[in-house]
């Protein structure tokens, strides 16, 4: 396999013994994961170090079944006698649990055979001097910036991971990542009229990474922008996500989309498959193997396919986000989105998710907007899963007569996501950042509560 690095083979072999013990001591089925990963992380404030951390991590989760119970057990060492320990504390745990229905490995026919080369993995290797220089060009850069009086700092972070899965079913897998990231957070203004911002970039190649000179500036020049905000009154007004905040409408799709939502009965969602809920021109995406993507994974937390999903096509819910459990509870197959820890049954998540660009230019998208709110902010986290009611804290800048005029501070915004999926229309400017992407995004008739 191309991408085990950082001692996946070895990590293979440990939990395969793992495994075996755990079949001969009793267990009717089993499944094991080991995740290894060492990072740097680095911080710097007026041009001083102020802090280099470095940490490592080996965990490693064992999940073992005795008909329909169910134990899970988690250590940091591998020595075989610990993991002869770790067996027998599984199979008392699991004799002792009630029954849980729909627990259990993957059907073996949906197990990935091939794992696609994902190019996760950068042997770049930086030093802590190398952190600290990036770091203090960032800050600098930034406090360079006319305007900006203080800086709460520059960080430069450099890390490597591993995770490698075995089940008693057969599937045996593993892959490695890098990553390196590069941040600046400054304040512009002084006394009572203070206003801060940041900006950063993170990747798995250090060489994707935008120049930690232009990182600064742009933290910078954000900071400025958000000086002597004004305070408005409240009202109806179309309101524009900007594309730094709006993965997060998007975050709230794919939580109510969850397997394990759908089959509580939680969800806003849950009688929608099929339905009509963005508009039709709306197309979500997750893409587990998407080259170099942040969340990209060849495999998915039991050991399934993983390929690429279409969740929402002109607008119509597609599927639901499914691992084994909750699939089975749905009366439907897992589509390869099981998340995994060390110390808990597998959970299911998406992966590169991300909406399709639109095919207006941000200046396009607002120039009709006589009043409104263009977002670069949100604080607090008031959205109600069940209802979909949805209510933050935002700050940004405020939209006249079709351009961006003037910032503002201390709003809140409110609608219902029902609503906010079908009145939203993307801008063409998607970029990705992180796991969850999506371009700016304009909502009409949203309530905006000032003073």
């Amino acid at each position: 396999m191309s991408e085990q690095t950082i001692d996946a083979q070895n990590s293979l072999n440990i939990l395969d013994d793992l495994i075996a013990i755990a079949l001969r001591k009793g267990a009717e089925a089993a499944d094991a994961v080991r995740i290894q990963g060492t990072s740097i992380n680095v911080s710097v404030r007026q041009g001083e170090t102020e802090e280099i951390e470095r940490s490592e991590a080996h965990d490693l989760g064992l999940r073992v079944l005795i008909g329909k119970q169910q134990a899970f057990v988690s250590s940091n060492d591998a020595k075989p006698e610990v993991l002869e320990e770790l067996v027998d504390r599984a199979l008392a745990m699991a004799q002792n649990m009630p029954e849980e229905k729909f627990c259990g490995l993957a059907d073996p026919s949906e197990l990935a055979t091939e794992f696609a080369d994902l190019d996760l993995y950068d042997k770049t290797t930086l030093s802590p001097e190398d952190l600290i220089q990036n770091a203090k060009t960032a800050e600098q850069a930034a406090l360079e910036v006319n305007g900006v009086t203080n800086s709460e700092g520059g960080g430069a972070s450099s890390g490597r991971a591993s995770i490698a899965l075995v089940t008693s079913d057969g599937f045996k897998g593993a892959y490695s990542s890098s990553s390196f990231s590069i941040s600046a957070s400054v304040i512009a203004g002084e006394g009572q009229r203070m206003e801060r911002d940041y900006d950063y970039d993170s990747h798995h190649h250090f060489s994707d990474l935008r120049l930690p000179e232009e990182i600064g500036r742009k933290a910078g020049e954000r900071a400025v922008k958000l000086l002597n905000p004004r305070k408005m009154s409240s009202g109806q007004v179309p309101v524009v996500f900007s594309n730094r905040v709006s993965a997060s409408i998007l975050g709230h799709f794919s939580g109510a989309i969850s397997g394990a939502a759908i089959a509580r009965g939680t969800s806003f969602l849950k009688n929608r498959m099929g339905e009509q809920v963005f508009p039709n021109n709306i197309r979500i995406i997750d893409d587990p193997h998407r080259p170099r993507g942040a969340a990209s994974k060849p495999f998915d937390g039991e050991g399934v396919v993983n390929n690429r999903l279409d969740l929402v096509e002109d607008g119509k819910l597609q599927s639901w986000v499914l691992n084994t459990s909750s699939a089975k509870q749905l009366g439907l197959r897992t589509n390869g989105r099981a998340t995994r820890g060390t110390a808990s049954p597998p959970g299911s998540g998406t992966t590169n998710l991300y909406m399709e660009a639109g095919n207006l230019p941000l200046e396009e998208l607002i120039s009709d907007i006589k009043s409104g709110l263009y977002v670069t902010s949100l604080i607090g986290f008031g959205v109600n899963a069940i209802t979909g009611d949805y209510s933050r804290g935002a700050s940004g800048f405020w939209i006249e007569n079709g351009e961006i005029a003037f910032p503002v501070s201390e709003l809140t915004i409110a609608g219902n996501l029902n609503d906010m999926f079908l009145k939203l229309t993307p801008a063409n400017d998607l970029e990705f950042r992180q796991g969850t992407n999506a371009p700016s995004l304009r909502i009409d008739g949203m309530m905006v509560a000032g003073t």
